[in-house]
């Protein structure tokens, strides 16, 4: 993997991070239980897809430079 994808697999990961826990500090108050479970469950499958890009990123990024 190339330098270049890596610093873009961190960079997406840290995006992709910062946007799924800006909208869950967003989620507006009135809606039903259900709604905040479903929003609940993405935001955290998202996140620890995130969490995953960032380590594949970072291991490309030390890889490339041995």
């Amino acid at each position: 993997m190339t330098r270049r994808v890596s610093i873009f697999l961190v960079a997406l990961a840290v995006l992709t991070i910062f946007e799924w826990i800006n909208l869950g500090f967003n989620l507006a108050d009135g809606h039903e239980t259900s709604f905040y479970v479903v929003h609940g469950v993405l935001i955290a499958v998202n996140i620890i897809l995130g969490l995953a890009l960032g380590a594949v990123g970072v291991r490309g990024w030390m890889k490339g430079r041995a």
